[in-house]
């Protein structure tokens, strides 16, 4: 495989993130900052971003470092809505979102280096432009965009109920 020791760091803290995100979506249908996978997320997330920073093939500043400072910001926000606009209110649509989307933005890059890397010697893909990666983000996609449909429509029902 030939991860560096802060390739294989990376690689477990994002691991530990995306669990703690399906974890936290499994229970609350969202990632919830109030609770330990929601917290779990949060930390990993930001640590794996960060330390994507360090990681490039090539020299200089390339997309997968744009996507890692894109996340930095996305779960940075949301959790400034969460700590200073408590209540449910029109921030935790946003937080709500943010945090579903910097999810789905970490599986892009996790989907392209598990396919290309995983079985080792014989991986599932032979680079990000095979049609197995197209097809997996293509499905990846469509339930984010579902998922956050119905985040949408929850937190609606939640906010009104809370006006009640």
């Amino acid at each position: 495989m030939g991860l560096s020791y802060l390739g294989i760091f990376h690689t477990v803290i994002g691991i530990i993130a995306i669990i703690a995100a399906f974890v936290s979506l499994f229970k609350s249908a969202r990632i919830d900052l109030g609770k330990l996978s929601g917290k779990i997320y949060f930390y990993f997330t930001l640590f794996a971003s960060l330390t994507a920073l360090g990681l490039s093939s090539v020299k200089g500043v390339n997309p997968g470092h744009i996507l890692a400072l894109l996340i930095i910001i996305l779960i940075l926000t949301a959790y400034y809505l969460y700590a200073k606009k408590p209540g449910n209110n029109r921030s935790r649509f946003f937080e709500n979102f943010f945090l579903s989307f910097s999810f789905f933005l970490s599986l892009l890059p996790t989907v392209n280096e598990t396919f290309t890397r995983v079985p080792v010697g014989h991986p599932l893909a032979s680079g990000p432009t095979d049609p197995l990666i197209g097809k997996t983000l293509l499905i990846l996609f469509l339930l984010f965009i579902l998922g956050s449909v119905l985040q949408f429509r929850r937190q609606r029902k939640i906010n009104r109920l809370a006006r009640l």
